[in-house]
């Protein structure tokens, strides 16, 4: 399985060069663009599972129309999913060394020892301000899309 990786910077021309190397895989007949089902393919070769047909919708909302991704839509494609995919899952691990019971939310206590793990001089104080400004709808627990909106703050 390939890397897609982000296709700029010092290693970007390697990214886009490994992400063209799966784009030429792809073109089935070598017509110079992937239709939708050569898309799933990269998409397989990629990130190792097979989108649905509302992922790929989503991805390209003109393939309908058009039929085709040209190989520069398909690296612009690939290199923002693979920092969405990324960023999801550095989120999600983040998120599980806090919830140690896998419950799926976070209460104080486990903030609290999620804290002590990774900021272990950090004072009481500072992590109940914490948790009470990441727990958005004050009820006294932190789901995951609370910790996600924190994490995501200076994004938007």
């Amino acid at each position: 399985m390939f890397s897609a990786g982000t296709a700029r910077g010092p290693r970007g021309s390697e990214r886009r060069k490994k992400l063209l190397q799966v784009f030429g895989a792809c073109d089935d007949g070598r017509k110079g663009y992937l239709s939708r089902e050569d898309l799933k393919v990269a998409v397989v070769m990629l990130f190792g599972y097979k989108p649905s047909k509302m992922e790929v919708d989503t991805m390209v909302p003109g393939l309908s129309k058009t039929g085709a991704v040209t190989p520069d839509d398909f690296v612009t494609l690939m290199t923002l999913k693979s920092r969405a995919q990324r960023s999801w899952g550095d989120h999600r691990q983040i998120f599980s060394v806090f919830d140690t019971h896998c419950r799926g939310f976070l209460n104080l206590d486990d903030f609290k020892r999620g804290f002590q793990r990774v900021a272990p001089r950090l004072s009481e104080q500072t992590i109940i301000e914490a948790f009470r400004e990441v727990d958005g709808d004050c009820d006294g627990l932190v789901c995951y899309r609370d910790f996600e909106n924190v994490l995501n703050y200076d994004e938007d």
